[in-house]
């Protein structure tokens, strides 16, 4: 993930996590590169916390591989709170995503979601930018109340973003952070449970996209869509900075669901996590 967002994911555990008692905590998309070194288990350090990164690959900081893209491995209601940094934008049916942390939180838990708002299309998948009403949809549909929600806007200028201001090195992606959280008492109970049920098994079913072959771009539009090399930045324009490495669909072995975060150190080491894999409503 790109400095910034790590920064954002460190705001939002030293403002809503306690640093007293015992936390279990689930990370949603937690595969780092082997050159990296940036995670959320070490915005952790000091706190007594059990730690499960959980991922469609192996690799660096994963404790437990998602056997399907759309559910998460972990028992109903047994997460303190749930964290996912820049892996929103990649995942196909995203709801699908959110409903399974829904799932997973205990009754008054939280979830850290931080996407991007802005940047350039990136990696073979890159589906999605995020607004704060964003959230509140992803919110509504999930069940989940919604503690924050805010956008890393450009700066204004006039009724207009003024792009050419933003500060190309921290501020370019424009990080998205939503804070949700699992009502204490339960709400459409059954409906929910169906409507989970039903929304998940169909995502992994259908997989991504890798079945929908992008079209052949219309003449005069040969850049519609597609992640070509933009043009030369004009004098006083922000530079792109680079994206980390992002898959082509959470179903194959070579396209990890989630993006590798920015290369700025190595990796620390992963203790394995056993964890129950039963996801049935206890």
């Amino acid at each position: 993930m790109h400095k910034s967002a790590y920064e954002q994911m460190e705001l939002c555990v030293k403002e809503y996590m306690p640093a007293s008692g015992r936390h279990r905590v689930v990370d949603l998309g937690s595969r780092i590169s082997p050159n990296q070194s940036l995670t959320h288990r070490g915005l952790l350090d000091g706190r007594d916390v059990e730690y499960i990164g959980v991922d469609v690959l192996d690799g660096p900081n994963v404790d437990i591989v998602m056997p399907r893209p759309y559910r998460i491995p972990v028992r109903s209601r047994t997460a303190d709170f749930v964290l996912s940094g820049q892996a929103f934008e990649h995942i196909p049916f995203f709801w699908a995503s959110m409903m399974e942390i829904s799932r997973v939180l205990r009754p008054g838990g939280l979830a850290f979601v931080t996407a991007p708002s802005r940047g350039h299309v990136h990696d073979a998948q890159d589906c999605w930018r995020y607004y704060p009403d964003g959230f509140r949809a992803m919110a509504a549909f999930a069940g989940l109340e919604l503690a924050e929600a805010y956008t890393d806007f450009p700066p204004m200028k006039g009724i207009r973003f003024d792009y050419a201001a933003i500060d190309g090195k921290r501020a370019y992606w424009g990080d998205s952070v939503g804070v949700f959280r699992r009502p204490r008492r339960a709400r459409r109970r059954v409906w929910e449970y169906a409507v989970r049920e039903l929304t998940v098994r169909y995502a992994n079913r259908v997989g991504g996209v890798e079945d929908v072959p992008l079209p052949e771009p219309v003449a005069g539009r040969d850049r519609c869509g597609r992640a070509t090399p933009a043009a030369p930045a004009g004098p006083g324009a922000p530079t792109a900075p680079a994206k980390p490495s992002a898959p082509s669909t959470p179903t194959a072995p070579a396209a990890p669901l989630v993006p590798a975060p920015s290369p700025e150190a190595r990796p620390g080491a992963a203790e394995p996590v056993t964890a129950k894999t039963d996801t049935k409503e206890a």
